[in-house]
């Protein structure tokens, strides 16, 4: 199975290995990256590099194509390999960074079978934790959802390096939200199964300036390097993304969602308390555990401590990496009719985070019902009338 890749990057780079095990027959022939730093992470095999993804898609043929470019170039890479006749497309997430540009690639997957075609790397769908959440619900544990309160938060290691790279500049990244949080969005709008129609935001910043500069450097700036564009201070006061936010969401059924990220807690967790009108589900990825409780009799009706080995929660975002390219491969030969998520799920989980932003830079409440009514005008054949 011949595979080009369009942007090198880190996330790309960690994921070849994955999809390598899961399936050694992949061939990575090919690389649109202006650098070949990483190129090395493609095998020993010669790996033919060009500057642009319109001279490899030119020049070869592929199977399937993995974008893993920044953030701000999806949307030019997810056209050029939409109107290729690669039948398979892996994008990293988030696929775009602006609304404008959410309706723009809406109607290039009407075009282009973009339906089927486009995989997302929202990768915490697949992982054991939130599979466990799924079921519990699908086995009626939970009945209706009514309210979810849930969090990523983020030790000043992995906060720092935020500050320090690309993605501390919303023009590239889309804001921290979007680049960081979309995972979790995405995994509560599958769990409520509704679009959001309201959202409320308030954040800032206030670790990461100039300050607050320590007097000595902290020792976690050596944990995480700045990739391009990146640079060494995390508390020059460039960029303009938040280190920390909270949100309101409520969605077309009623449900609503609380979510808080913030990029400065020593003692990071990524939690969430599922509650329905049955049952609560209560779950952490970090510290691994799942426990649901039934709502009028307060029993236990799954207690995991842990949800996952040691081996395979200290494997890629809690095991989900090899999960996923495992199940993206059994996708693309025709052995699984679908994946946990849709690239319109995608498109859904980004214009929520980026309503996010929008709701706290305007200190207002975002209706989202004008923006749903043109992505599905661009989604559908009217659009193309």
């Amino acid at each position: 199975m011949n595979v080009g890749v369009i942007g090198l990057g880190a996330r790309i780079a960690a994921l070849v290995p994955e999809f390598r095990d899961v399936a050694p027959d992949l061939q990575f022939a090919a690389v649109a990256d202006p650098s070949d730093a990483r190129i090395g992470a493609l095998g020993s095999k010669p790996v033919a590099r060009y500057d642009t993804a319109e001279q490899m898609l030119a020049a070869q043929r592929f199977d399937m194509l993995m974008i893993g470019s920044p953030n701000h170039l999806h949307l030019e890479h997810i056209r050029h390999a939409l109107q290729s006749d690669t039948p398979h497309i892996f994008v990293e997430k988030p696929l775009v960074t602006t609304i404008d540009q959410s309706l723009e690639l809406a109607e290039l997957i009407a075009r282009h079978d973009g339906h089927r075609r486009l995989m997302v790397g929202l990768v915490l769908r697949y992982s054991p934790l939130y599979r466990a959440l799924r079921q519990a619900q699908a086995d009626g544990h939970l009945g209706e959802i009514m309210s979810i309160e849930a969090s990523e938060h983020i030790a000043p290691y992995h906060g720092s390096f935020f500050m320090r790279d690309w993605r501390r500049n919303r023009e590239f990244s889309g804001g921290f939200m979007l680049e960081k949080c979309c995972h979790d969005i995405d995994l509560y709008q599958g769990v409520v199964g509704a679009r959001a129609m309201h959202v409320a935001s308030f954040g800032g910043r206030k670790k990461y300036v100039p300050q607050h500069r320590p007097d000595r450097a902290p020792a976690y700036l050596a944990r995480m390097s700045p990739r391009w564009n990146g640079q060494d201070d995390a508390f020059s006061g460039q960029g303009d993304i938040v280190d920390y936010q909270t949100a309101i969401v409520q969605y077309e059924n009623g449900a609503a969602l609380t979510f808080h990220t913030n990029l400065n807690v020593p003692d990071e967790f990524r939690r969430f308390a599922v509650i329905g009108r049955d049952g609560m589900a209560e779950g952490d990825f970090i510290r691994n555990r799942f426990r649901v409780t039934g709502s009028d009799l307060g029993d236990c009706i799954c207690d995991l401590d842990p949800v996952t080995d040691a081996a395979t929660s200290d494997q890629g975002h809690y095991g989900a990496d090899r999960a996923m390219a495992r199940d993206i491969m059994a996708y693309v030969r025709g052995e699984a009719a679908a994946l946990p998520l849709g690239c319109v799920d995608a498109l859904e989980a980004g214009i929520t985070a980026m309503a996010m932003d929008q709701a706290m830079a305007g200190m207002r409440v975002v209706d989202l019902a004008p923006v749903w009514a043109k992505l599905d005008m661009a989604l559908s054949a009217k659009a193309f009338a």
